[in-house]
């Protein structure tokens, strides 16, 4: 009798609402919350670059510091992730992975130290807006290796 109480329509409903997560796979939010930093980050150094009074060839400079440190930061956390994971990486590799990341984050720093046509509170938004965006690309970078880690795990 209990049975024909039960709505089977709502529990088929409720069934396709939930999302299975994989055990260590970040949560739907997490992910979601890394992608809008990114997106945040690169976006309002790109618009604040492109409203900038500054030389054609300065906004170059920091486009190309914005790029290498987005590249550098992801290929140190694999680095440093495979290293964790006793996934074979080569010295040469790791330390180049460390000494692109400081030599983006010292040009970032150098860049703005000198500019004198960028007023104090420009400088701090160009900085703060590239390590958001660094910082966001290792998170994205880290999301993306749990997921595929939880799921291979799985199979």
């Amino acid at each position: 009798m209990s049975e024909m109480n039960e709505n089977p329509i709502m529990s088929e409903k409720e069934s396709k609402i939930k999302v299975e997560r994989k055990e260590g796979e970040p949560t739907g939010a997490f992910k979601g919350a890394s992608w809008a930093a990114l997106l945040i980050g690169v976006a309002a150094y790109l618009i604040g670059l492109f409203n900038a009074s500054m030389e054609l060839n300065e906004k170059g400079y920091y486009f190309a510091v914005l790029v290498f440190g987005l590249y550098a930061a992801v290929s140190l956390q694999k680095a440093v992730r495979d290293k964790e994971e006793d996934i074979p990486v080569s010295g040469i590799y790791y330390g180049l992975s460390w000494f692109a990341v400081i030599v983006a984050i010292a040009l970032m720093g150098i860049g703005l130290y000198n500019a004198g046509s960028i007023i104090l509170s420009e400088k701090g938004f160009y900085g703060m807006s590239f390590v958001l965006s660094l910082f966001a690309a290792i998170t994205i970078q880290k999301n993306i290796r749990d997921t595929q880690v939880a799921r291979d795990r799985d199979k």
